[in-house]
């Protein structure tokens, strides 16, 4: 996968709103609530043929990390995570 598909969901202390932002890009998509922001990132990442997503928390941590889109492993490893 391409790391110009990856995407990052964290939240911008200068006013709290939560960013859908692609790795390579300078500005990102706002959202009120982290869900809607996760929501986006996804949709955006399957239509671009798949990427990784990162999701940090209120504290700045990386809280999640999900690969999406289309592979071709006969045996993937299985997600304990979601």
């Amino acid at each position: 996968m391409s790391k110009d598909n990856d995407r990052i969901i964290y939240r911008r202390p200068s006013d709290n709103k939560w960013v859908d932002k692609r790795n390579d890009a300078s500005r990102g998509f706002t959202f009120d609530t982290q869900a809607a922001a996760i929501a986006s990132g996804r949709h955006k990442l399957m239509n671009s043929g798949g990427g990784a997503l990162t999701v940090k928390g209120r504290d700045g941590k990386i809280r999640s990390k999900d690969s999406l889109g289309a592979g071709n492993d006969p045996n993937p490893p299985r997600d304990r995570e979601h």
